[in-house]
């Protein structure tokens, strides 16, 4: 089957989606768990075929991490299904409603947006999230999943499917786009076929998707994220939140990059945080007055504040006061999430309202950007752009609006 015809097929089964009550998608999304569950198996043998190809061909231990399944993995697949099924459905809530002076009832109601497209690289568990998010908000799904990830792909959208069938749901809901560069462009200039597209990976695959797409893209953007340790920071709180933030699993993209330190507190804050990450196995790299407050620390190259390391590096740099971190974070943050440690509720304040980003954080991890912690469900990923939707992005967010009028024969005057 060409692209272009799985195309025209999900977009058959939109339609048919729309019209289901949450009870018909629930059912499937039960029925989808187990099919998962009974195939496991035949996921991790998949699954282990993809890491042994990675491995011969050099892939870097971040991405196996992201790519490996196992039993535990798995199941937590098939429980987010689980766990979609009891959450409300947003499809056919009233935003806002109201009553025109001649009497025509006008409400804005959330409806599915129809095809979604999900480029996505690695972690295929993101394939059982994505379907799962995009059914039970009443869209179709088109995932193109990354060569890297091919077998557990196609072992993980088989169950899926055949747990549609069992439902009694069109199977072609849910699909696995497979091929090369040539079908991702293909995905891109789909117009009138795909609604809207998502990428999910690396700053080279977002810019690719969000520059050359002539479908309509939410940006997931890269994790730059920052913390500052305030003046009035708690040493413990801070050391507690960045071991958390950096080492719990620093391949992903809620996970800590730069830690910047307020000079005022510097002295005794920079040993203190130092000793506490490179004991964890994480290597600092920093500034001169970082370096000079301890040895342990080594240089930050040229372009070391622009990007994610997603491994167990971290930046660190002594800023002025609060408003020159604010002014690091403005040049380099990639707006996904940002974080504070203070008992300044002024300090706080003042960095929540200056700070452009996602999420902005105080005195918490910001492990906590990411839909489950936000009790959405499965996530289908982190939005850092401005329009439609911002940050975690769970079922509400796959939804669009539309107005409904009702009326009893009103006509308009003038």
């Amino acid at each position: 089957m060409t692209f272009q015809d799985q195309a025209r097929a999900a977009k058959v089964s939109a339609t048919l989606l729309r019209r289901l009550d949450r009870a018909a998608k629930d059912e499937a999304l039960r029925v989808m768990a187990d099919r998962l569950r009974s195939a496991t198996g035949e996921v991790l043998e998949a699954n282990r075929a993809d890491l042994d190809r990675g491995r011969a061909a050099g892939m870097a231990e971040g991405l196996q991490d992201r790519l490996a399944l196992s039993e535990e993995r798995v199941e937590s697949m098939a429980a987010g299904l689980e766990s979609l099924a009891g959450l409300a459905d947003p499809v056919g809530e009233v935003v806002r409603g109201w009553t025109t002076p001649q009497g025509v009832r006008i409400e804005q109601v959330r409806v599915p947006i129809g095809v979604i497209g999900i480029i996505y690289e690695a972690r295929p568990n993101v394939t059982a999230d994505a379907a799962g998010i995009c059914l039970k908000s009443g869209n179709a799904s088109l995932l193109r999943g990354s060569s890297s990830a091919l077998e557990s792909n196609r072992a993980v959208i088989g169950a899926l499917r055949a747990g549609l069938a069992d439902a009694g749901l069109p199977v072609d809901a849910v699909n696995l786009v497979e091929g090369g560069h040539d079908i991702t462009d293909e995905m891109m200039h789909a117009r009138g076929l795909v609604d809207l597209l998502i990428p999910r990976g690396g700053a080279g695959l977002i810019n690719a998707v969000v520059t050359g797409s002539s479908v309509p893209v939410i940006e997931t953007g890269t994790g730059n994220c920052h913390l500052v340790v305030d003046a009035d920071a708690d040493l413990a709180m801070a050391e507690k939140i960045i071991l958390n933030a950096k080492t719990q699993r620093p391949s992903v993209c809620n996970a800590l990059e730069t830690v910047l330190v307020h000079s005022e507190i510097a002295a005794e804050a920079v040993p203190r945080l130092v000793g506490a990450l490179t004991g964890a196995g994480v290597r600092v790299h920093g500034d001169e007055r970082s370096k000079a407050l301890d040895d342990r620390v080594v240089p930050a190259g040229e372009h070391e504040y622009e990007a994610e390391y997603l491994s167990l590096d971290l930046a660190m740099r002594v800023v002025d006061d609060l408003d020159a971190a604010i002014a690091h974070i403005r040049q380099f943050g990639s707006g996904h999430s940002e974080t504070i440690v203070t008992d300044s509720l002024a300090a706080a304040r003042t960095f929540q309202d200056s700070v452009d980003a996602a999420a902005v954080l105080v005195n918490c991890s910001s492990r906590f950007v990411d839909g489950s912690e936000f009790g959405f469900g499965a996530e289908i990923g982190i939005s850092t752009q401005k329009t439609h939707a911002r940050g975690p992005m769970g079922l509400a967010e796959m939804t669009s609006t539309t107005y409904r009028l009702n009326g009893s024969g009103q006509t308009r005057l003038g």
